[in-house]
């Protein structure tokens, strides 16, 4: 049984894996350029992929040769069952795979599209955070702000049309709703998650109201407002889902650091420094601006077999040098998957797992010793300012503590029961979590300005997940890898040791194990939320 359950793995791959680099690329294509044409392609090769996927004699093929007999071969039967949750997650006709993409594709081509207008002129999603960053025009930051939701109203139809679809598709293969059904098809709990989520509520809330009057004073004190007059467009992100430099020693030191920075340039340096070549990675991306393109980033694996390249819109700010660090620490991750391993396994062991990394690396551009190597700050000025940038760190932590169950108890809800009152939904969750009010008198559909929600569906926890991935990662590479004393920090962004650490423990093992035992293998320990809770406290 085990032998003809690796031909019939062997077999779906030899299918799959040319129709996954097709759907790649023409995705890559659509995305950098935003044309008709590659959109239509991208459809055309997804349709095929969930095709496979959908099969049901090779899906009952499957499930006959897994349950005839114990897999005893530990890399085979981790294959199967990746193998068999995809194949769960596709188990619809023809006619439900062709709408269901036609319709995500539709709604990221919107996106990709999209041009905010302000003032009477189209303006790109960077030209309105930097609004949100560095304008005391209060009037401008409030039309700044509207305009970052002016999507929402074009895409939160057919977005609730598309949840309603999907909940169609969960409910015919036995699910509850849609949202449950991607959760435990990413080898996730649902009540255990959201569980987790109550528990870090409980532990940070307190100390994020203490950072959050620390940050609103600050705030009122710039605007020459009362704390609570202050509104959305008062912080520096459209979803405050980054932390602001209120400070404005900081908010300076930060702005004159990357004012005239070569991104790209820095962050190959960072790489190469830790041991990581990111080369070959830049020289495939698209990273400024350009009509037409989508205006977020990412970075995809585009065959498993080392093509991988990023996505981004660069401006020389703290915000680009953070999402360029992210979105490498992905790149890596992917580039040193051990190319020997079965196609099905040469994947991050989770998203969260590489989400991790990316959140790890993400975090370096407030760090006072990355500044200085990097970033070429003088070491005293960098010094003479550590409290605060530390501050400022652990305030991103604590928002994406908060933000990220705004998203996931926000869409949990919206496959629970798409025709609620959403619009008020949303803001009763951003009152509760993040504490900024509502603004008067507002009934739209901001939450549909999210991206996520139409084209990375129940996603969204993995970006927490991988913060407390990313805070276990870094205690046990200063305890056990450099070794915790008082170098430990600097040692971090300027020693090999890192980079070989992560290939051997966490990049090159890919998928063979549960996230779980991934994370053991790398740590000693499974997950322990202990770490970014201490790390959030200060």
């Amino acid at each position: 049984m085990s032998e003809e359950l690796q031909r019939f793995i062997q077999e779906h791959v030899a299918t799959v894996e040319p129709l996954a680099k097709a759907a790649n690329l023409a995705y890559w294509n659509f995305t950098t350029t935003g044309k008709k044409e590659y959109e239509e392609e991208v459809t055309r090769l997804h349709v095929a992929l969930r095709k496979v996927y959908a099969d049901r004699a090779g899906f009952e093929r499957l499930n006959s040769l897994m349950d005839a007999q114990p897999v005893n071969d530990p890399m085979l039967a981790r294959q199967a069952t990746l193998l068999r949750n995809a194949f769960v997650g596709n188990q619809m006709d023809d006619k439900t795979i062709e709408e269901l993409t036609r319709r995500e594709i539709t709604i990221e081509s919107i996106f990709n599209a999209f041009r905010a207008e302000l003032l009477g002129k189209k303006v790109t999603e960077n030209e309105l955070k930097e609004i949100l960053r560095e304008s005391d025009d209060q009037d401008l930051r409030r039309q700044a702000w509207e305009a970052s939701k002016q999507i929402g109203a074009q895409v939160a139809d057919l977005l609730i049309d598309l949840v309603e679809f999907r909940n169609d598709i969960a409910h015919n293969i036995g699910f509850e709703n849609y949202y449950r059904m991607r959760i435990t098809l990413q080898e996730l709990d649902e009540s255990e998650l959201f569980a987790m989520f109550d528990e870090l509520d409980a532990l940070v809330s307190p100390v994020y109201r203490d950072y959050k009057a620390d940050l609103d004073a600050q705030l009122a004190q710039r605007f020459g407002l009362e704390q609570a007059d202050l509104r959305p467009w008062h912080y520096s992100d459209p979803f405050f889902q980054e932390a602001p430099a209120a400070d404005p020693a900081v908010r300076k030191f930060l702005a004159d650091a990357y004012a005239d920075q070569d991104i790209e340039a820095v962050t190959r340096r960072f790489y190469h420094a830790i041991g990581l070549d990111v080369d070959d990675v830049l020289a495939r991306s698209d990273l400024y601006e350009r009509e037409g393109k989508q205006q977020h980033a990412y970075c995809m694996h585009v065959d498993r077999k080392g093509d991988v390249r990023i996505l981004a819109n660069i401006k020389p700010n703290d915000k680009w040098m953070a999402t360029m660090l992210h979105e490498c620490g992905h790149a890596v991750y992917d580039k040193y998957l051990d190319v020997n391993l079965p196609y099905i396994l040469r994947e991050p062991a989770h998203i969260l797992s590489t989400e991790a990394i990316a959140m790890l690396m993400g975090r370096l551009e407030t760090d006072p010793d990355w500044l200085t190597m990097y970033a070429g700050v003088p070491f005293e000025e960098a010094q003479s300012l550590a409290d605060q940038l530390w501050e400022q760190l652990r305030g991103q932590l604590l928002i994406m503590a908060r933000w990220v169950p705004v998203m996931s108890y926000f869409e949990r809800a919206l496959y629970e029961n798409p025709h609620q009152d959403l619009n008020t939904l949303w803001w009763d969750v951003e009152e509760r979590f993040q504490m900024v009010p509502r603004p008067e008198g507002r009934n739209a559909p901001d939450w549909a300005a999210k991206i996520h929600l139409g084209t990375a569906p129940v996603y969204y926890h993995n970006y927490l997940m991988g913060e407390l991935v990313a805070s276990q990662l870094r205690y046990y590479i200063e305890a056990h890898v450099l070794g915790r004393n008082g170098d430990a920090g600097h040692r971090f962004v300027t020693d090999p040791a890192v980079g070989r650490f992560l290939t051997e423990r966490v990049f090159h093992p890919g998928g063979v194990r549960h996230w779980q035992d991934a994370l053991e293998f790398a740590t000693g320990e499974r997950l322990r939320p202990g770490y970014f809770v201490d790390q959030a406290r200060g």
